[in-house]
């Protein structure tokens, strides 16, 4: 069992996402990925969209999300 996998009690956080950072709009345990549906511990959160204002339980939800939205650059 990893840290996702773990059941993750309270309520979700809600958040504003900034480069490099974020500010906690709403206190909470966990956010939601925006892909997988994945419960993320505030302390394990390492990948979220400033533009998209969303997080991400690892980089291949990001990836996916961004190959979604054409947000990558070739």
């Amino acid at each position: 069992m990893n840290q996702f996998e773990r059941d993750i009690g309270g309520e979700a956080a809600t958040l504003k996402y900034l480069d490099g950072e974020y500010h906690i709009i709403s206190p909470g345990a966990y956010v939601v990925c925006a892909v997988t549906g994945t419960k993320i511990p505030l302390e394990g959160l390492r990948y979220w969209s400033v533009e998209l204002q969303e997080p991400y339980a690892g980089p291949a939800a990001a990836l996916k999300r961004m190959q979604e939205r054409g947000l990558l650059h070739r």
